[in-house]
């Protein structure tokens, strides 16, 4: 095909290019939107693709996005359920009589509570926040905390003298432990032992992995509240009528530090990174920060009155404590030094745990 030569210019013109033609204000305006929308975005979209440049911190990035606390109200029939990213009540479960203690599963898919006046242990899905099994213990259970594993539910049985054993998978008792007097709580340690208070008799029975008693360790009066470190190689003991703290050696199974308390320490949780303890001084209403090397109380807040349970986050920055007299828990940061929020609880709250989903 033969081609035309362009076309001239028109007489007088010269030759020259030709001018865009100028787009309406308001499309000018939106594209303008378009672009500045885009340059916010662009850094959300790199993250949620995986650009190197903007994935979170490893640190950040164990922990999951929705982790929940627990706290068994012992004045009630129920469990409060709270989101504690949001720092609000997000629910609650109806278990059975008077819960007090409640523990949290390792993989977070289930708590376990104390029914004290039930005679029961309650299963409750974290997902649902249903109850999936009941299972019967002897008199009052007081606390109730998984084993490491997973595998098994350790019920401290007040009224009894006597440690239950559930099978997780079964949904039923599979071992009864005698202890000593009026157990009160229970500290789990990943080779499978556990560490029970003796409130009656200050002592802290230890049972083996397969349950049985194997050493009584004495401690201060009245002991109460234990917690163990994240590594398992120290347990920490309330003596309530002593106002201290004892620290057992987990290789040993004795005592090899006594730690200041207060006057009336309760609950107690170990910081994530196993250097503070975290004491709930229930005779001055207030959560004491224990320094562990220096054996020393290094800072207090003040809280609701009569506190119970301690807990902390995953993170390591929250820790969340219950104030049995004022139906509340409070949320404190423990490097500021200060409640951030208080929340409502049921009436009475006592135990608590704090687990991811």
């Amino acid at each position: 095909m033969r081609r035309l030569p362009p076309a001239s210019p028109p007489p007088g013109k010269a030759p020259g290019r030709r001018r865009a033609s100028t787009p309406p204000r308001s499309l000018r305006r939106r594209r303008l939107c378009w672009i500045a929308a885009t340059a916010l975005l662009l850094p959300c979209i790199l993250a949620a693709t995986g650009s190197p440049a903007h994935r979170a911190p490893r640190h950040l990035a164990r922990f999951p996005m929705r982790i929940s606390a627990y706290v068994a109200n012992s004045g009630s029939v129920t469990l409060s359920a709270y989101d504690t990213r949001l720092e609000r009540r997000v629910g609650a479960v109806q278990v059975g009589h008077g819960p007090t203690g409640v523990g949290a599963a390792p993989d977070g898919d289930e708590v376990y509570v104390a029914n004290s006046r039930s005679d029961t242990v309650s299963f409750v899905h974290t997902g649902s926040r249903l109850v999936t099994a009941t299972v019967g213990v002897q008199h009052r259970p007081f606390a109730a905390m998984p084993s490491r594993d997973g595998r098994r539910v350790l019920v401290a049985n007040f009224g009894s003298d006597t440690v239950s054993v559930i099978s997780v998978p079964g949904h039923h008792v599979i071992a009864t432990a005698p202890v000593g007097r009026l157990p009160h709580s229970i500290a789990t340690v990943p080779d499978g032992r556990a560490y029970v208070t003796d409130n009656g008799d200050g002592e802290v029975t230890v049972l083996g992995p397969d349950s049985h008693p194997i050493r009584d360790i004495p401690v201060g009066d009245f002991p109460s509240g234990i917690s163990a470190s994240p590594s398992g190689h120290r347990v920490y003991v309330s003596n309530t009528g002593s106002g201290t703290i004892s620290v057992i050696d987990t290789h040993s199974n004795t005592v090899v530090a006594t730690l200041p308390g207060g006057r009336a320490p309760l609950g107690n949780a170990v910081s994530r990174d196993g250097r503070r303890l975290y004491v709930a001084d229930s005779a001055r209403d207030c959560l004491l920060i224990v320094d562990i090397a220096a054996r020393d109380i290094v800072g207090h807040v003040h809280v609701g009155v009569e506190p119970q349970g301690v807990a902390v986050t995953p993170d390591g920055r929250r820790v969340w404590v219950t104030n049995e007299k004022s139906d509340t828990v409070s949320v404190i940061d423990p490097f500021a030094r200060q409640v951030r929020f208080t929340l409502p609880t049921g009436h009475e709250p006592e135990g608590i745990a704090i687990t991811p989903r």
